[in-house]
């Protein structure tokens, strides 16, 4: 069994006068500062020869800290040993390509047979604790049927820097999106705060008050006739469904969103049964870009289009072709 490890800092003169949480969080940077704040709460933190358990605790120039860590608690999920396509993979991170139908992270209806009870099982020992626990550190998800590519951090000190740039901006990611209609104008970009819906609180919505401030830039780089579009959207934000809710706002839901498309005319007139009979979101995370929090390397990763998604636009492209002899 691993034991607790020590810590030890020593309070410059210029500190003086700081928050203890905030001081420990420059201090020692491999911490988060809601971890930090987690232990001096818990008793773990001393200062000079008495235990500190308030955050607020104003620390004085030449103050010895000492930090317990206690080793990393088994994490509560089953590990579950399932296939995954790893893009990349470090000490600090891994790259996951996931496939559609694959949750992130077990919940109610998904207890189980998701990407962290199989990432539990793929990282085994190389997980070093994410606040206390031996877990992957899920700094950004992707809903169920949609595919694509997700990083996952492995210690803190890559979900705290990995998450300070999602909350940043600062990380590129572009989908592919199949949709009905052609948007116009041809490229551009939707806003919209999201939050959930109040007539059905399974679905996000665009709304006038409260909600996220959302903005995804789009562009069309096909067009199947009239019918349906091949479009790439880069995130600004990322809201829960913002892709979804955003296009569909716009008129041009996902081809086979069973959420977002129903209602819609464009599909129940098209003449292809393969293309109606397409049986998730047509979405996939295809690009993903970020500075390695630990490294500083600039990292890129490009995923391909999944089968079912060639296949679908075979299919528009078939119908197109057909309507234009």
């Amino acid at each position: 069994m691993t034991s607790s490890t020590e810590k030890t800092a020593l309070v410059a003169k210029e500190a003086s006068g700081a928050r203890l949480d905030k001081w420990l969080a420059g201090a020692l940077p491999e911490f988060s500062r809601s971890r930090l704040k987690a232990l001096i709460e818990d008793g773990a933190v001393s200062v000079g020869k008495k235990v500190a358990r308030d955050p607020a605790h104003k620390v004085r120039a030449g103050e010895f800290v000492r930090v317990t860590v206690p080793a990393a608690t088994a994490a509560l999920p089953e590990a579950q040993a399932m296939d995954l396509h790893i893009v990349y993979e470090d000490e600090h991170l891994i790259v996951v390509d996931k496939p559609a139908g694959l949750v992130v992270h077990p919940a109610a209806g998904n207890p189980d047979r998701t990407l962290v009870n199989a990432l539990l099982a793929h990282c085994g020992p190389s997980l070093a604790g994410i606040g206390g626990v031996k877990r992957p550190g899920i700094v950004h998800r992707i809903d169920k049927d949609t595919s694509g590519l997700l990083v996952v951090a492995k210690t803190d000190p890559a979900h705290a820097g990995l998450t300070a740039q999602f909350a940043a901006h600062d990380v590129e990611r572009r989908y592919d999106a199949l949709v009905w209609g052609i948007p116009r104008p041809l490229e551009g970009t939707i806003t919209g705060a999201i939050g959930r819906s109040q007539k059905n609180r399974k679905k996000m919505t665009i709304v006038m008050r409260g909600g996220k401030s959302a903005e995804t830039a789009y562009e069309v780089v096909d067009a199947f006739g009239t019918t349906a579009a091949h479009v790439h959207c880069r995130l600004k934000t990322g809201r829960t469904h913002q892709i979804r809710v955003h296009l569909s706002s716009k008129g041009h839901p996902l081809i086979g969103d069973p959420v977002y498309g129903r209602g819609r005319t464009a599909g129940g007139r098209f003449a292809n049964a393969e293309v109606r009979a397409f049986s998730r979101q047509a979405l996939h995370a295809a690009t993903l870009g970020f500075v390695h929090p630990v490294t500083k390397k600039k990292l890129r990763f490009e995923s391909e289009l999944p089968d079912d998604m060639l296949r679908l636009m075979s299919a528009l492209d078939r119908s197109r072709s057909s309507a234009d002899s």
